[in-house]
């Protein structure tokens, strides 16, 4: 990777990296250019804080989407490297099909549905109709963000646990698992997670105006308006929204904090 000075990344690299853009654009909208960066990180590892490689395995689907975009880890070829509850590689197979099973359910909830319409809606007000600012789409991904938020905020001290752990994930391990499971092989992995490791910009979703820098710059790579000041003020309610309906967003049917254990060899 490129470097500045004293040997950091430049700030072109971490903008190419995606560690800019809060989130992952999907192509929920169809009329957005297809852009793909890392969302909501914590919710989907704040259960297995103590086991550092499911929880990179967590994280990994939207990691390789900024940092390799041509490789993909499907289900179907992740599956059998989960074998030994002790094996490294295994725990971080099994991480990764955690990510993508609670993909699967968490944008069927009636909660998810519910609160991004409520979000949707006040960032269409905001706009007075003006939709250039996609209203769905940032109703969706902030509602994700702001979940993160509240997960946060309800459980001091674990955002400082999830990126202690991940400082203990041998990375070129990691990068040797992915190309052992994905059809294309990555070389850039290794050094992505580490930028993603010292940069932290988790902590960022717990204050609005931080927050609105991180969309803006989502709002920049998708080709759309700069969301104004007083998006602030929408960000503040839809954290309210959230934090009275998180339980409905993370049913305890599939989201159970008291039982983070990954199933190994199942």
């Amino acid at each position: 990777m490129e470097t500045g000075r004293f040997g950091e990344c430049s700030e072109a690299v971490k903008a190419r990296a995606g560690l800019y853009c809060a989130c992952p654009v999907a192509a929920s909208d169809r009329r957005l250019p297809f852009v793909r960066t890392p969302l909501n990180y914590f919710a989907h590892g704040i259960r297995f804080l103590d086991r550092p490689y499911v929880l990179v395995g967590t994280a990994m689907p939207d990691l390789l989407s900024v940092a390799d975009r041509k490789v993909r880890l499907r289900a179907r070829l992740v599956k059998p490297f989960v074998i030994d509850d002790e094996d490294r590689e295994s725990q971080f197979a099994a991480g990764v099909l955690q990510h993508l099973d609670d993909d699967r359910w968490f944008h069927k909830t009636r909660g998810f549905y519910e609160v991004t319409g409520e979000l949707t809606r006040l960032f269409r007000e905001q706009g007075d109709g003006d939709d250039r600012f996609r209203a769905s789409f940032l109703g969706h991904i902030v509602t994700e963000l702001l979940l993160d938020r509240v997960l946060h905020a309800n459980h001091p001290g674990d955002l400082d646990r999830y990126y202690a752990a991940l400082e203990t994930v041998d990375r070129s391990l990691v990068e040797q698992a992915v190309n052992r499971m994905a059809r294309h092989p990555t070389r850039q992995l290794a050094t992505f997670l580490g930028v993603f490791q010292r940069e932290r910009f988790l902590y960022d979703y717990a204050d609005s105006e931080r927050l609105l820098f991180r969309l803006n710059q989502v709002m920049n790579r998708v080709k759309l308006p700069r969301l104004p000041d007083n998006t602030i003020t929408v960000l503040e309610a839809g954290a309210t929204i959230v934090a009275r309906r998180w339980c409905d967003l993370l049913p305890s049917d599939e989201f159970d904090l008291r039982n983070g254990r990954a199933k190994i060899g199942s």
